[in-house]
């Protein structure tokens, strides 16, 4: 459905971003920016230049699947 497959993007982006914070996990986790890690990388990007807007998606999306559903 559409609305899991925006949990899943959205969780994705999360924590992508979260991970890009910690060092260790940056250079070993995100630092392909080819194939399933480039995914990754990118959004990480994503979710690092678009906080303001991906937190607010996050917001939404949580009201949405508790009350919504």
């Amino acid at each position: 459905s559409l609305d899991g497959l925006l949990v899943f993007g959205l969780l994705l982006v999360c924590t992508c971003a979260y991970l890009r914070k910690v060092p260790r996990l940056r250079s070993w986790l995100l630092s392909e920016r080819r194939g399933v890690w480039g995914v990754c990388h990118k959004a990480a990007v994503i979710g690092t230049r678009l906080h303001v807007a991906v937190s607010v998606s996050c917001l939404l999306m949580a009201f949405y699947v508790l009350v919504g559903k």
